[in-house]
């Protein structure tokens, strides 16, 4: 059973930046697809970022793409979200997950944002960003 372990929120100024990490225990991480995803108060939780468990296909929401950096350290057992230019509107909780079933790219790309996919997650961080 893998357990995923979420770090780094605060609160911090809109255009400021802040790095998540999200740290596993259990064998199977260096296998796992992770990604993050958020939830804002009142809404539905949401697709943030997506990387598959070779560390070498990324995939992100429009609403973060070139602010955001998804990144995987198989030998720490350690995903990060690097969160660079914050808006007001990213405040939510962050939470990471993982998925251990899919090994295919081409499924991976149909399956990474939808978090039913996803086996196993963290518990989430904070994040908010003032204006």
């Amino acid at each position: 059973q893998v357990q995923l372990v979420e770090s780094g929120g605060g609160l911090v100024q809109a255009g400021g930046s802040l790095r998540l990490s999200c740290a596993a225990s259990g064998r199977f991480f260096s296998s796992s697809n992770m990604g993050w995803f958020r939830q804002a108060p009142g809404k539905e939780r949401e697709f943030v970022a997506a990387i598959m468990w070779s560390g070498r296909n990324t995939y992100y929401a429009d609403s973060v793409k070139g602010r955001f950096t998804i990144s995987r350290d198989n030998a720490k057992n350690t995903v990060y979200l690097q969160m660079n230019s914050l808006k007001p509107e990213d405040t939510a909780i962050y939470y990471c997950a993982g998925d251990t079933d899919t090994s295919s790219l081409g499924v991976w790309i149909r399956i990474r944002e939808n978090n039913n996919e996803y086996d196993y997650w963290g518990q989430g961080t904070q994040v908010t960003v003032s204006s």
